[in-house]
């Protein structure tokens, strides 16, 4: 299937639209251009991912000694919670949406998306998403305090006996969080089926691409269940319903079932577009074709299956059948196929490539790297014996952080520095991204590797206090959250002095091959003066071939 023009995207428009501010004053508007609305996400969300590293690191204060005496125990449960919530539902979501809705129809050689407002209406939504989450700050009796999953029935529970209270305000924003995001699912799936430039069937398509489908896939089956959950949760609440109160003859485990159906398939809806990511920085810093494209390409469909069959590997310390657990172990285990192919894929592209060690293929290569240690610790939960032993311990949260920041901030990262001077028309400080780097993976592995014998020898997670035997791994896991803290520094230094007085980039600096790569840094509204016509796979380098049918794509094809 390829793009079906329409008539509205064939009128020219001028640039920027009619009555649009032409300047960074653009970015606070209602704008339905997709590349505003991507840079909107971008900064939004990182506003938030300041928020919650922000968290984290008081969090790590306090358990930098084995007593519970820099916060009270309320506001450390109530800092846990916020911080797993904003982290995911504010930062991870929206940021890798804001690259996808820059992407997504740059690459497939579209004008924009194919909901133009229902894409502004998506974005505008999550503002309201970090009021009503930091506002429940202000809520009688704080906010949540449940944790990031609300599990009755401690998320049923009600101290202030306020109407308005912290979980109320958390259950609204998961629900509004929600409807935006089966909104953008909508809208990306729509973009890539139907808009699509002449030529460009499905293994034409960048894998980031297919990434960012299979990822949206997982959107539309699988959050209908967790909003669901969370408005019959808010109703149980606030209406006195018993659909998981015990106490009203509700089961509170039919809630873990509406979450983790959701909740573990999201793991691949934020990790798929960093595969994406990888696939696309690896062989342009490599000069080498994508190895293995069309099965790493359907790797991603795949993963969209089998990851709807694994949820219950969450509750196996939660009264699962024994034939149930047996099932999901197999499942959980057969998702280590299709990523185990990507792996396999990049490694082999990288070898005797004519590799750049540049700031993105750094964090690319670092990435892909923890995400290997994750998938054998990931491997290791999915066993039944094993998952049981470190249940609810801080394994799990050493091996969940490495998915999370090892694995997909670091390819948010990757992907930043990559399309940053096509976004910006300017280069970054190649030097100040190297430290970033450097400290990045230094923080990284200081905090989250000492979780897993801390979890091995026994220590609880959501706790404020602990035994003096943990101290040593708790104090270095401080120390580096702390340094993570401060690596994030001269990122925000090279994006934004690089964005105000960075060299010009030109439009191809990577000489990479992609239609994105054929338009002007930044595009132009309209994206293309026309629509190429797509004439060769995505990933042509050292062949002869060119990419587009259009005048220039003779050098790309040679680059």
């Amino acid at each position: 299937m390829t793009n079906a023009p329409v008539e509205a995207i064939e009128v020219a428009r001028a640039q920027p639209y009619p009555g649009a501010p032409d300047n960074w004053k653009r970015f606070f508007t209602f704008s339905t251009d997709h590349k505003v609305i991507g840079i909107q996400y971008i900064v939004t969300s990182f506003f938030f991912f300041l928020v919650g590293g922000l968290f984290s690191m008081v969090m790590r204060g306090e358990l930098i000694t084995p007593e519970a005496d820099l916060i009270d125990r309320t506001v450390y449960n109530a800092l846990f919670t916020m911080h797993g919530s904003v982290m995911l539902f504010l930062w991870t979501f929206p940021v890798l949406v804001g690259i996808g809705n820059y992407l997504v129809p740059l690459m497939i050689g579209a004008r924009d998306m194919a909901f133009p407002r229902l894409n502004a209406v998506s974005f505008w939504l999550i503002p309201v998403v970090g009021v009503l989450m930091i506002g429940s700050f202000l809520a009688p009796g704080g906010p949540s305090q449940s944790g990031w999953w609300a599990y009755p029935p401690v998320s049923l529970q009600n101290p202030s006996g306020s109407l308005i209270n912290g979980q109320v305000l958390w259950l609204l924003a998961v629900a509004i969080s929600g409807v935006s995001s089966i909104m953008g699912g909508v809208n990306f799936v729509t973009t890539i089926f139907r808009m699509r430039a002449p030529g460009m069937g499905w293994f034409r398509m960048p894998a980031f691409v297919w990434s960012v489908l299979a990822a949206q896939l997982i959107q539309l089956y699988g959050l209908p269940s967790l909003t669901a959950g969370a408005v019959m949760l808010l109703l149980d609440i606030t209406a006195g319903t018993s659909f998981f109160a015990p106490e009203r003859g509700g089961n509170p485990v039919l809630y873990q079932h509406f979450f983790w159906f959701y909740s573990h398939p999201a793991v691949y809806v934020m990790v798929l577009p960093v595969f994406g990511i990888f696939s696309e920085v690896i062989p342009v810093h490599a000069r080498k074709p994508l190895f293995g494209y069309r099965v790493i390409a359907v790797s991603s469909i795949l993963i969209t299956f089998i990851s709807a069959t694994v949820w219950v590997h969450h509750m196996f310390a939660s009264a699962t059948p024994s034939w149930m657990r047996i099932l999901f172990m197999v499942t959980s285990m057969l998702v280590g196929v299709p990523t185990g192919i990507k792996i396999f894929g990049w490694v082999a592209t990288l070898w005797g490539g004519k590799i750049r060690l540049t700031t993105p293929m750094l964090f690319a290569i670092a990435g892909f790297v923890n995400f290997v240690f994750a998938g054998i610790t990931g491997i290791m939960l999915a066993s039944v014996p094993i998952d049981i032993h470190v249940n609810n311990t801080y394994f799990v949260v050493g091996h969940f952080h490495y998915v999370i920041y090892g694995t997909i901030v670091y390819g948010i990262y990757a992907g930043l520095y990559h399309w940053f001077p096509k976004m910006t028309g300017r280069m970054y400080y190649e030097g100040l991204g190297k430290v970033h780097f450097a400290l990045t993976l230094l923080g990284t592995n200081l905090t989250f590797w000492p979780m897993h014998p801390l979890g091995l020898m026994g220590m609880p997670r959501r706790v404020a206090s602990y035994d003096p035997e943990f101290a040593f791994w708790n104090v270095i896991a401080s120390l580096g959250g702390f340094l993570l803290g401060i690596s994030v520094l001269p990122f925000i230094l090279n994006m934004v002095s690089s964005w105000v007085q960075g060299e010009k980039a030109g439009d191809n600096p990577w000489r990479a091959i992609g239609l994105e790569w054929l338009t002007s840094s930044p595009p132009p509204v309209e994206n293309f003066e026309e629509i190429p016509t797509v004439i060769s796979g995505p990933y042509g380098y050292g062949k002869d071939e060119p990419l587009v049918a259009t005048k220039g794509s003779v050098a790309l094809g040679e680059a």
